[in-house]
């Protein structure tokens, strides 16, 4: 019988930040796959976790996959975590993840902490809707082009960013997104934790006042929605249904990008292909 991999996140930064369930699966599993085996440890000595580790670097991920499979196939129980975080969101997992799943494998999540909501949840900017895009290239024009990519969404966005590249990125967000709110993140739940908020110009003012160390969690407004006329919204209706869309497909997919009433929107297309 194959054993069970475990999805647990583990806390970004306030060691207190755990669940009592990923204690206990901590502590009930065979074996535990960490990002690094040594800042692993730290949490598991705090809670008094004994269970073997074995390293799961990411940069050797596909090596490291086989030999917690192999594991896994002898009827081992195997908790993934990660230096801090879930698991696979933006750190090393989806190889595992994936691989384990093909081979019939039960891969059950242990939820937890993550970067990416906690920023999210006091940015003060729109939870409706929001797009992760994580990190970005670190090449200055494979960048932009990224950003350009994204900057029509109209989803708040959420961004990950390094010490080291944070100043490049924020420049190259107000040179492609102009000058929108955001919300910069840093050291989420650490004891030098710090939250900045303004236009991307205002938190760049800022930034360049102190010390930058730590990882990022930036968040971007959604673009400001375009202004579309009813005649011009029922032609992108009927353009999705010749592409073999269904009308009330097309039609929400429409009036969700520009903010039109949907039932107006279904009605007045509906009258315009029977006049045609």
């Amino acid at each position: 019988m194959k054993g069970i991999l475990y999805i647990v996140s583990t806390p970004i930064g306030n060691l207190q930040d755990i669940t009592y369930r990923a204690i206990d699966t901590l502590k009930e599993v065979d074996l535990i796959a960490a990002e690094d085996t040594r800042h692993s440890a730290k949490l598991l000595n705090y809670y008094g976790i004994t269970t073997h580790m074995i390293s799961y670097w990411g940069e050797k991920e596909k090596v490291k996959s086989k030999a917690v499979l192999d594991r896994l196939k002898e009827g081992l129980n195997v908790a993934l975590i990660s230096d801090a975080g879930t698991p696979g969101i933006s750190d090393p997992g989806e190889v595992l993840i994936r691989e384990a799943l093909e081979q019939g494998i039960e891969v059950l999540p242990i939820p937890g902490p993550t970067s990416l909501i906690a920023a999210l949840s006091v940015s003060g900017l729109s939870t409706k809707r929001y797009f992760f895009a994580g990190f970005l290239s670190s090449r200055h024009n494979q960048r932009i082009k990224e950003l350009k990519s994204l900057m029509d969404l109209q989803f708040t966005i959420v961004f990950y960013e390094s010490p080291h590249r944070i100043m490049d990125f924020l420049d190259d967000l107000l040179e492609v997104f102009g000058n929108r709110r955001i919300a910069l993140c840093h050291e989420m739940t650490k004891m030098h934790e710090e939250i900045l908020r303004g236009t991307v110009q205002e938190v760049i003012d800022e930034m360049e006042k102190g010390k930058i160390a730590g990882e990022y969690v930036v968040i971007a407004e959604a673009a400001a929605t375009k202004e579309v006329s009813l005649e011009d919204a029922i032609t992108e209706v009927q353009q999705l249904i010749k592409g073999g869309k269904g009308r009330k497909e097309a039609v929400d997919e429409v009036a969700n990008a520009t903010g039109l009433n949907k039932k107006l929107l279904y009605k007045e297309s509906l009258q315009m292909e029977n006049v045609c």
